[in-house]
């Protein structure tokens, strides 16, 4: 039998843009250009297939600052390519090194971040939403053995997706990677064959990068293992990548099941999380980080991890995350969020005030108003109203926090019961404790806000004189 042709680059590319729809719907699609052989072949197949696609194409370059004059001459080899082309170019300088310092990451982070937040800010100018990339199959290879050797999970074993979101602070890019089918021996040839004479970057044979290494120690080193090893590989991110789909779709639909979504903070129900198999609990809490900062950018598997064994931990526990985010265990639900004041119900409260009977007052996040008053047929249930008999009441009508050795007689009880045992018994969580306001006399506590008065100050037929006391929360 006849052996089938290989697809050349061009009509592999061809097949990558009809796949993904990607024409001329779309808006401006950016092209990184560093001026090596993979950038370069990709440029230029993209600008033949620019009318059959309708592709407005820009080209973006930055220039990292750290190779001196041969930065410099890149740049100018992009700049003259894109005129030769005609196609529009942005080109930037950025201080990774700097940027590396501040941020006490390695080169490689550095220069990842500064470049994507560059290729974003000309997309926000530009409107554009889509960036292509020129990574190879050698990147993806080398990307799947530095994701395993991090221990980043089943997630990393995937390597590189022909298509991924990218989150800036202010916009979010669609990278897509149209040669990633191809090797870098394939892009060279091709540059060749076309007399483009693209850049070479001589640190890419520095063994003090990690991925160099990755490149130039580790997989020959594994090929003595098995001449296969690019195939297992390969294989192995199919598999991987197939497996995590399903499972990443499962685990949305739960996601979506389970939380209760606002601006800066998630609810999620914790006996349902609970019942989860571990690996949909792993994959449900990262798709709400996802969900939440719309990207997974130094969320590492540690952290995925420490949210996992957290899980069982009691109530009024928490822990903290990139982002600033917090996740944190009530009694019967999860908080995940960004601002820990919107979990709480109660402002912060510190203090002691004198109530006047009536009156109103204004202080620690509460507007309280008392007053004497016919008791209504039908009390509603407000948990911040309290209706008291007010001719029980001796000395002064106070409002504080808890203290130690506080103790009141729940109503419906017939003992009393320290105030800390009965929030513990109440499932108040732990944080939520030293705000809630206790109103109290000279001789008793009357009325924990939001929970429970005493039995000895409530309303009976016998009352005479009824006093309502209300707690309003005022709104910044």
């Amino acid at each position: 039998m006849q052996k089938t042709q290989k697809q050349s680059p061009l009509d592999r590319t061809r097949v990558f843009l009809q796949e993904h729809r990607i024409n001329a719907s779309r808006k401006p699609l950016l092209v990184a250009v560093s001026g090596g052989p993979d950038s370069v072949c990709l440029l230029h197949i993209l600008n033949q297939l620019k009318s059959e696609f309708g592709l407005r194409l820009h080209v973006v370059h930055l220039d990292h600052k750290l190779r001196g004059k041969s930065s410099t001459a890149d740049a100018q080899y992009v700049l003259d390519l894109c005129h030769e082309l005609g196609i529009p170019i942005t080109i930037e300088q950025r201080d990774v090194r700097s940027y590396q310092k501040e941020h006490k990451i390695s080169l490689e982070e550095a220069a990842r971040d500064v470049r994507y937040s560059f290729f974003a800010e000309v997309a926000e100018s530009l409107g554009a939403k889509w960036i292509a990339v020129g990574h190879t199959r050698d990147d993806h290879i080398e990307t799947i053995l530095l994701n395993l050797l991090r221990g980043t999970g089943t997630r990393g074993l995937r390597g590189l997706q022909p298509i991924r979101k990218w989150q800036s602070a202010n916009n979010q890019l669609t990278i897509i990677r149209p040669l990633l089918n191809m090797s870098r021996e394939e892009t060279a040839d091709y540059c060749f064959r076309h007399q483009l004479q693209p850049r070479i970057d001589t640190t890419n044979n520095s063994l003090k990068l990690t991925r160099n290494r990755v490149r130039l120690k580790l997989l020959p080193l594994l090929k003595t293992y098995n001449p296969d090893v690019i195939e297992a590989l390969l294989r192995t991110a199919r598999i991987a990548g197939d497996d995590i789909a399903f499972l990443e779709n499962t685990a949305r639909r739960y996601a979506q099941k389970l939380a209760d979504k606002h601006e800066h903070i998630v609810y999620v129900e914790k006996r349902q999380l609970l019942k989860l198999p571990v690996s949909l609990q792993r994959l449900v809490l990262r798709q709400l980080i996802e969900d939440m900062i719309g990207t997974l950018k130094d969320i590492e598997s540690r952290h995925i991890e420490e949210m996992i064994e957290f899980l069982n931990k009691p109530a009024g526990k928490k822990i903290c995350l990139p982002y600033g985010l917090y996740f944190a265990s009530e009694y019967d639900r999860f908080v995940l969020g960004s601002d820990i004041e919107e979990s709480f119900p109660f402002p912060e409260f510190t203090g002691e005030y004198t109530l006047k009977i009536p009156g109103s007052l204004n202080t620690g996040g509460w507007k309280i108003n008392t007053s004497l008053v016919e008791l209504p047929s039908n009390i509603s249930d407000d948990k911040y109203t309290a209706y008291l008999d007010a001719d029980l009441i001796k000395g002064e009508l106070l409002v504080r926090t808890r203290r130690s050795g506080d103790r009141f007689q729940p109503l419906g009880m017939k003992e009393e019961k320290k105030v800390g045992q009965f929030m513990i018994d109440a499932r108040i969580p732990q944080g939520w404790r030293d705000r809630i306001p206790i109103v109290c006399g000279s001789d008793n506590l009357i009325w924990i806000v939001g929970h429970r008065i005493d039995e000895r100050y409530k309303v009976t037929e016998k009352t005479k004189n009824v006093l309502r006391i209300r707690f309003e929360k005022i709104r910044k």
